[in-house]
């Protein structure tokens, strides 16, 4: 692959595109794939950008098809950008004994324990090297970007923009994994990608990056949704430990509760036209 990138397929949509693709990264050293709405209004120049992060088991392509985003996207004239959830095809010793940990589950983290460090680092991955990426090859306008997610790509999004609000203009989740250190998702994986020193997780938890922010004034305002018939809320997600963090450090945070809906993407594709108008609000000019 000595280009950029490799187009694997491109689909007309809205009047704007949906392309797939895939290039070898350096900083999981393995080829990582991802995929690209781009708005009609692309033609004209730059415009904002949108960051989706997938859950467990997701690839690049589950947004895209499931989400139902990309009607309002074209309206609003949002890029959306959507990776995989970990680098694959590694053949790394346990990367595949379950559905919660190793390929496809790369929580959005640059590992310190082997085998993973040298490969599972989706957290400079997607925050340094995709957005070169995209700002260099697509019409994005990386002043204007924002990050969204869903489930583990939830407690990515938050995580990554509290800790990178120089990056992130704006911030929303659905169902995200707000305390990973206080549930059993976060900790199988926090312990195996980040070894048994618990500082290093509190790097990578969103209530606790909450709790600590100093400049909450001039942080954007957060959104997240959350079914309550959502099979995961009470062992895995704890919403409420991230809204009495965000309540405690002064971060204005938006936490809606829905009645009946699930974790799945028919909860997602419900919400996600608010979802989309909350970024164009921020990042629109």
């Amino acid at each position: 692959m000595s280009q950029p990138f490799e187009t694997i397929s491109q689909h007309r949509c809205f009047g704007g595109t949906v392309g797939f693709y895939r290039h070898a990264a350096a900083s999981t050293g393995c080829a990582m794939r991802f995929a690209v709405f781009t708005p009609p209004q692309a033609s004209a120049g730059p415009v904002p950008v949108l960051y989706y992060l997938a859950g467990l088991t997701c690839t690049e392509e589950t947004f895209m098809i499931k989400a139902g985003a990309q009607r309002v996207a074209a309206e609003l004239g949002l890029m959306l950008v959507a990776p995989d959830t970990s680098p694959r095809g590694l053949n790394l010793p346990g990367e595949s004994e379950s559905w919660d940990f190793g390929v496809g589950a790369g929580f959005y983290l640059d590992a310190t324990e082997a085998p993973w460090a040298p490969h599972f680092r989706m957290y400079s991955y997607v925050t340094q090297e995709l957005r070169a990426l995209i700002t260099q090859h697509f019409p994005a306008d990386s002043a204007r970007t924002g990050i969204c997610g869903h489930s583990m790509g939830g407690h990515g999004a938050l995580v990554l923009g509290l800790r990178n609000p120089d990056i992130y203009r704006s911030i929303s989740a659905f169902a995200p994994i707000s305390a990973p250190r206080q549930c059993p998702w976060g900790r199988k994986a926090f312990s195996g990608y980040l070894g048994a020193d618990q500082g290093q997780w509190a790097n990578y938890d969103a209530t606790e990056l909450a709790a600590a922010v100093k400049d909450a004034a001039r942080r954007p305002p957060l959104l997240v949704d959350q079914g309550l018939a959502d099979q995961f809320l009470a062992e895995q997600l704890h919403p409420h430990l991230f809204e009495e963090a965000c309540r405690r450090s002064g971060l204005t945070l938006t936490l809606r509760r829905h009645e009946g809906y699930d974790h799945g993407y028919y909860f997602i594709s419900s919400l996600i036209e608010d979802h989309l108008r909350h970024h164009a609000r921020i990042l629109k000019p």
